[in-house]
């Protein structure tokens, strides 16, 4: 179940979350890479430290994402989608990635009554 958010209520939103969340980004193998950060605002994109894979990643393929842990039971994640900028490490010190979100859901999934129903899978057959 996902409800779209505005972009321009996104700062409004993430006020209801947590203040980490999960960068997902994808390698040069196209397998996702999964860090934890704290994103800040830097005028009207999300920014944060990243290490040398981020960075590499988002370099090549700037498409991400952000995900929020739902605040608590019965509550919506907030995804956020965005296009990445990075700034490598200087003088020994940490890179950056800034992130322009171009789309965000609040998604959780659909009460179990309005969820089909699925056989489940054959153990034998895989």
């Amino acid at each position: 179940m996902s409800v779209p958010v505005d972009l321009a209520d996104l700062r409004e939103e993430l006020e209801r979350y947590a203040p980490s969340c999960h960068l997902c980004s994808v390698g040069d193998d196209l397998r996702p890479h999964v860090v934890a950060v704290t994103p800040t605002w830097d005028g009207d994109r999300l920014t944060a430290p990243a290490g040398r894979s981020t960075l590499a990643n988002a370099a090549g393929r700037p498409a991400v994402a952000l995900l929020w842990s739902p605040p608590g039971p019965g509550a919506y994640s907030l995804i956020v989608d965005g296009d990445a900028v990075v700034a490598p490490p200087s003088d020994g010190g940490e890179g950056r990635i800034w992130i322009r979100p171009t789309s965000a859901i609040r998604h959780r999934p659909a009460p179990a009554a309005a969820r089909p129903r699925r056989p489940a899978p054959d153990a034998a057959a895989g």
